[in-house]
């Protein structure tokens, strides 16, 4: 048996999140009915960095999977972006050691969000960016971000259906930068929970908006609750961008 490690992109929005749900449509059963009918209608589990929720889109997501079959890297990118939806394409394959894991050698992630920065829609963002119409003191958002870097307890900033008893998360940098009309949020840390990086620009934009003060977060870290903090933003901003080994 031979493991593969592929990077995979997706446009959530036709997806009920990434896991396989009964009944529903979702990223990880695509990809395993295709891997299914390449191996003859044996079933390969796939395992992936992370879940995404419905509506959440990655460029970078990676799942691996062993196979006994022996095939090119570069012909099984080709195999299975021949049977897979137009919403999902494989980016890249490699073999890797039996021992790595997707999941469990994460060392850190990349996450962006997208807010389109307009009062008037654009179609062709609807699904890729949020649209938010008001102003925005971005320089009052940098400052907030600050009190956000580091080892923290993100009980505040992820949803109370958490399962994880560990809120610990150590979030390395958070950029803010304006493109063409379009303001981009980049997390980067060394996990993140459910929902955390949704509520986290919720907050941030709350602060920016002058709704809440950057002085606040620290308050909100303490807290431990999640009423203290903002919003949690719409899922088709958020792009799971890159995953770190």
């Amino acid at each position: 048996m031979q493991r593969y490690k592929c990077v995979i992109a997706y446009v959530g929005t036709a997806f009920s999140g990434y896991q396989i749900q009964p009944n529903k449509r979702t990223v990880q059963s695509e990809i395993e009915a295709v891997l299914e009918k390449i191996h003859k209608g044996e079933h390969v589990r796939i395992f992936a960095s992370g879940r995404t929720d419905a509506g959440v889109h990655a460029k970078g997501q990676v799942i691996h999977f062993d196979s006994p079959l022996k095939i090119p890297t570069e012909k099984w990118t080709i195999a299975l972006n021949a049977l897979l939806p137009d919403d999902i394409s494989v980016m890249k394959t490699d073999e890797v050691p039996n021992d790595f894991h997707a999941r469990f050698d994460v060392v850190a992630k990349e996450y962006r969000y997208y807010i389109h920065l307009s009062q008037i829609r654009d179609p062709f963002q609807h699904h890729f960016a949020y649209q938010f119409k008001y102003p925005l003191d971005i320089d009052k958002m940098v400052s907030a971000t600050k009190h956000l870097l580091g080892t923290h307890d993100f009980t505040s900033f992820c949803s109370a259906k958490t399962e994880v008893e560990d809120r610990v998360r150590t979030i390395h940098k958070i950029e803010l930068v304006e493109v063409n009309g379009m303001l981009v949020f980049r997390f980067v840390g060394n996990g993140f929970l459910y929902n955390m990086v949704r509520i986290l620009v919720g907050t941030l934009l709350e602060v920016g908006a002058c709704e809440r003060d950057a002085a606040s977060i620290p308050l909100i870290l303490s807290s431990k609750d999640r009423t203290k903090a903002g919003k949690t933003a719409p899922a088709h901003g958020l792009f799971l961008w890159e995953v770190f080994y």
